[in-house]
């Protein structure tokens, strides 16, 4: 819940600017907060910079005041959206069985879900990490096709990462990241599990996604709190290969 629509706009111009030469293999997409969607796609028509969005309903309209439907989505020019982030889950209920009729409801309406999957502290710390992340992801993708499981986006970021600073280590990112890819593998196969997308979310900074990017199994960051200013996120774009 970062930047007005006019705030936003002057992000994305300074974005656009900044990722004109960016890595060839680097796809790049910003999430504003729903008034900012129209403005920020103006700004960034044409740029190749995707366009997310923080959360949606599963409906495509009714009588449910306050929320967003992929329809209204959709029309803005969103093409993902992200759903399940650790702060609707910790602050407004959000449930797994909610985050995966999302799921559903985005594929339906052509939009692409990234899925984020996370433990708590709490959870780390009695090792039940494996079996939270292992039954947020099954929930999640149950209603999706093996083609749609492929084209999905799932985001680890474990709870006690977000907003910190304190983040995962490589190697502790790596472990969850390669067993979110197994289970994909167990479920729908090898094809789908080499095709979806994993990336690592939690204190993703300037300075550690190097050696986040360098594990074999995280193929990019969500990343939060340094994505509010240029200067850093285009710093995380463009870490040196």
């Amino acid at each position: 819940m970062y930047k007005t629509p006019a705030e936003a706009t002057t992000l994305a111009r300074e974005l656009r600017e900044g990722l004109e030469e960016r890595p060839a293999e680097a796809d790049v997409l910003v999430a504003p907060p729903f008034p900012a969607l129209h403005a920020v796609e103006q700004a960034l028509r044409g740029s190749g910079i995707l366009i997310g969005a923080q959360n949606m309903h599963w409906e495509k309209e009714g009588a449910f005041t306050g929320e967003v439907s992929p329809l209204m989505l959709s029309e803005v020019g969103v093409s993902h959206v992200i759903l399940g982030h650790s702060e609707r889950r910790q602050y407004f209920a959000e449930t797994d069985e909610g985050v995966g009729r999302k799921a559903r409801a985005a594929f339906d309406h052509g939009l692409i879900p990234l899925v984020c999957v996370g433990e708590r502290l709490a959870e780390r710390e009695s090792e039940q990490t494996l079996r939270v992340v292992e039954r947020q992801l099954e929930r999640a993708l149950r209603q999706l096709t093996l083609d749609e499981v492929s084209r999905s986006v799932i985001a680890y970021e474990p709870v006690w990462a977000i907003g910190t600073g304190r983040a995962a280590s490589p190697e502790q990112a790596q472990e969850i990241q390669a067993f979110i890819r197994r289970q994909v593998r167990l479920s729908h196969g090898d094809a789908v599990a080499s095709a979806v997308r994993v990336l690592y979310g939690g204190s993703v900074k300037p300075d550690n996604i190097g050696a986040l990017m360098a594990m074999e199994d995280i193929d990019g960051a969500l990343v939060g709190g340094a994505c509010l200013k240029a200067d850093s996120f285009l710093k995380i774009v463009h870490f040196p290969r």
